[in-house]
């Protein structure tokens, strides 16, 4: 038995093996602990393998938004994203750190799903028109000096008019004393108030701590600034979560 625990805390992979059980027919909770203790469970892990019909109405309008060409998924999942760029005929690639959640990808017929992490992307991967960021995957930018550093990266290896299409929560947007107290233990510490440090949990694993970054509309925009990039329209442009459309500058 203690063979077996030894190996269960070196799987980290806690994410993937919540969509793996989910993907088998288990019932399943998406666990997220944030360092300060608190801890939401939810049965969001559904989202994750959503049909375009059940999306939410503005990450629906946003794919209205998209320009033609090659697409890249961010932080692929189950690959919801993927299937649905694939039934439109469009080449697509996901990416995603989690090796079990791109096998689950594999399972459900995505035709390019990679074990990759979003530092990892860059010219090796090809050109792309497309950069896809659902499911509040802005969060993988991770912090304001990584942000700048992908938005650059993410500016050469993609073609002159091409669209980054992402969504995110301004956090703001609480009256939670609980949430309001993290926020400002953030900026106490020369943290952006919405950088998460979290980790997923599920059954006997857990995945490493990382940072996820959650902006306001104002804050986004001034992470792009001298990027290359800029904001084109917010969909969904009052209230907490909402799809920004960016494209370059000039174009």
């Amino acid at each position: 038995m203690s063979d077996q625990i030894a190996a269960y805390k070196k799987d980290r992979d806690a994410f993937g093996h919540m969509l793996k059980d989910y993907h088998d027919g288990h019932a399943v909770l998406e666990i997220i602990e944030r360092e300060d203790g608190y801890i939401d469970a939810s049965d969001h892990v559904k989202v994750y393998f959503s049909a375009f019909e059940d999306w939410r109405p503005d990450e629906q309008e946003a794919m209205q938004r998209l320009v033609p060409g090659r697409a890249l998924d961010l932080g692929c999942g189950a690959g919801r994203t993927a299937l649905y760029l694939q039934g439109q005929g469009r080449e697509v690639v996901g990416i995603d750190i989690s090796p079990l959640a791109i096998e689950v990808c594999r399972q459900r017929r995505v035709k390019d799903a990679r074990i990759l992490s979003i530092t990892q992307v860059g010219a090796g991967l090809g050109l792309f028109d497309n950069i896809l960021m659902l499911g509040n995957n802005w969060g993988l930018m991770g912090s304001h000096g990584r942000a700048k550093w992908l938005l650059r990266r993410f500016y050469k290896m993609t073609s002159p008019k091409s669209r980054i299409i992402a969504t995110s929560n301004d956090i703001y947007q609480t009256d939670s004393d609980i949430h309001l107290a993290y926020q400002a233990y953030n900026r106490e510490r020369g943290r952006m108030s919405g950088q998460i440090r979290m980790r997923v949990r599920h059954m006997v694993w857990r995945s490493d701590w990382f940072d996820y970054l959650m902006v306001s509309r104002a804050e986004m925009e001034e992470i792009l600034s001298g990027t290359g990039w800029r904001v084109c329209e917010f969909i969904e442009p009052s209230g907490s979560p909402y799809v920004a459309i960016i494209g370059k500058d000039g174009a």
